[in-house]
């Protein structure tokens, strides 16, 4: 189904990180092959092992590595044929909006030539603030592709909207996106 699509996977600091374990392993059985960036809170979530192992690629975070070779996000961004950004927290989705480039994943979305599409990911008082409902628009109108959320119970305790999509729906976007 995505046989020999390059998927760079974001992955930003949000409970909703844990999914991306099960995301990674089904974009690499449907012939896609993965790398990921991840941001330094989303490691707090998941490890970089776990996602290079099932990646079967060297999960970056960093522009120094610790052998201190450059992390270069242009070529990561000319290197994907999408990047996807997995769960896309709050922080993530403002920072988009607004330009601001603090880390490698940041700085990968700004220069990459391939689309973008996000996978939103909060508690539901954030995803229904008004300023998160500003930058999705904005991330809109910048022609960054938009999963919807879902809709059930959150890591808060509360139920309602803010869950990242499932990863079988995450591919199915994906499916139908390189269709």
């Amino acid at each position: 189904m995505l046989s020999g699509k390059k998927v760079l996977l974001g992955v930003t600091g949000s409970i909703a990180a844990y999914k991306t374990a099960a995301l990674v392993r089904l974009l690499i059985k449907n012939k896609a092959e993965v790398k990921v960036v991840m941001t330094a809170s989303a490691s707090l979530f998941i490890t970089p092992l776990t996602l290079s192992t099932l990646s079967k690629n060297e999960v970056i975070s960093d522009f120094i590595d610790q052998q201190q070779n450059w992390n270069n996000h242009v070529e990561l961004g000319l290197w994907a044929d999408l990047l996807l950004i997995a769960p896309a927290s709050a922080n993530t989705i403002a920072k988009m909006a607004h330009g601001i480039c603090d880390n490698l994943l940041l700085a990968t979305y700004l220069s990459a030539k391939c689309p973008t599409m996000i996978a939103p990911a909060m508690d539901l008082d954030m995803w229904a603030h008004v300023s998160t409902k500003r930058n999705m628009s904005t991330l809109a109108q910048d022609k960054v592709r938009i999963l919807p959320v879902e809709n059930g119970e959150l890591a808060s305790g509360l139920v309602g909207e803010g869950r990242m999509a499932e990863p079988e729906v995450i591919l199915q976007q994906l499916v139908s996106f390189f269709s």
